[in-house]
């Protein structure tokens, strides 16, 4: 009897592992990491928001390959720390792919995590030394910091005359390298540099480096971090009287940068790819229309849409190989995705995880406080 009942026991045990798996089986995992919290939450939230309503989407036809998908989101509050923390939970959670992060820091601390746990990874982290790895999981799904500095480069010299030039970074991956790479350019063209500094992000007062930088008196001053600096250095540059233009990197486009820079917004520029509401594609209006409706907001920043095109693009890869073997998505992606129609463009990747083609733009903000375009390729 007792024989009977370890052996009943045990087959009830069997029973229900194979049930847990068959349940698990059912589902594609799929992960985002991003800063939900902290001061780069809008965009945290934008993302997450815009990855849930493309799952909803799908998981309303019936999922993939039979399966529906599930959203895993982990807050790395924009640190690097707790990015890599939030790679080691996701890769737990079972996900095959993740969207994320927002940063450039935070992408690549997590990197390493997601490639040796073969778990696919997009971010729209502009850092050129993403794709240096030979991560063969890792895809940029915007352009790098290389081809946005050229860009720049070509408007200061070429459209704005720009002749004494000052640029500020911080000390994040992203913004260090971007700043380093418009410098480099700008002098190739014959730019002349009168400053080059950093400042320490989130630090709130920057009068102490504006006055310096004042006492060069530049034409203008490149920053090359992210918004909720790049409009507190607007609004002081007013308040110290310095009548240089302002141009900043594409991590300034946020709507919080105006709400930042307040009056002083007015004039500045900023350098970016299209905007969300001037991409031309019927791919970008339905879904700006389907995100609207869905949270009463148009999403924070072109940034949401890239994360989003990475994502559209792993689903189609999977349906395409009827696998969610990541080994064989990301030879499909690297090698046999072509012009696949994105939010923000034709989606494809090299061998290397680096987004084939970019398009700048230069805006200019108005007295309506809308963006005007002044300089585009």
């Amino acid at each position: 009897m007792l024989r009977k009942g370890l052996l009943g026991a045990l087959a009830l045990i069997v029973t229900l592992m194979f049930g847990i798996q068959a349940m698990a089986g059912g589902i594609i995992k799929i992960g985002v990491q991003a800063p939900i919290t902290g001061k780069f939450a809008s965009e945290g939230q934008s993302i997450d928001k815009a990855v849930r309503l493309i799952v909803k989407q799908y998981n309303e036809k019936g999922g993939i390959l039979g399966k529906k998908i599930k959203v895993y989101t982990c807050d790395d509050e924009g640190q690097a720390q707790k990015a890599a923390v939030c790679a080691r939970q996701l890769v737990d959670d079972g996900v095959i792919a993740v969207i994320g992060s927002y940063t450039s820091t935070c992408a690549e601390a997590a990197e390493p995590i997601y490639y040796r746990a073969g778990v696919l990874q997009t971010s729209d982290g502009t850092s050129d030394t993403l794709v240096k790895h030979g991560y063969w999981t890792f895809f940029r799904n915007s352009s790098p910091n290389s081809a946005e500095a050229a860009f720049t480069a070509e408007f200061f010299i070429k459209k704005q005359h720009y002749k004494r030039i000052a640029a500020i970074s911080d000390y994040s991956t992203f913004s260090t390298d971007l700043t380093n790479a418009v410098v480099k350019d700008i002098k190739k063209l014959g730019g002349n540099i009168v400053y080059k500094g950093k400042i320490t992000s989130g630090a709130q007062n920057f009068t102490p480096i504006l006055t310096k930088i004042k006492s060069f008196n530049p034409d203008v001053i490149y920053f090359g971090g992210y918004y909720t600096d790049g409009g507190l250095i607007r609004a002081q540059m007013e308040q110290l009287g310095i009548k240089a233009d302002f141009v900043g990197g594409d991590s300034n486009d946020n709507p919080e940068f105006i709400k930042l820079a307040g009056k002083a917004a007015v004039g500045a520029y900023l350098v970016n790819v299209p905007l969300p509401q001037m991409l031309p594609y019927d791919t970008a209006k339905k879904f700006l229309k389907a995100y609207k409706a869905a949270y009463h907001e148009m999403p924070a920043s072109i940034w949401t849409l890239f994360n989003v095109d990475g994502l559209r693009a792993i689903l189609y890869s999977i349906e395409q190989t009827k696998s969610t073997n990541t080994k064989k998505i990301a030879y499909y992606m690297h090698n046999k995705l072509k012009n696949f129609p994105g939010i923000t463009g034709p989606v494809e990747w090299n061998k290397n995880g680096e987004r084939v083609g970019s398009a700048y733009m230069a805006y200019r903000i108005g007295n309506d406080l809308k963006y005007h375009i002044v300089y585009r390729h």
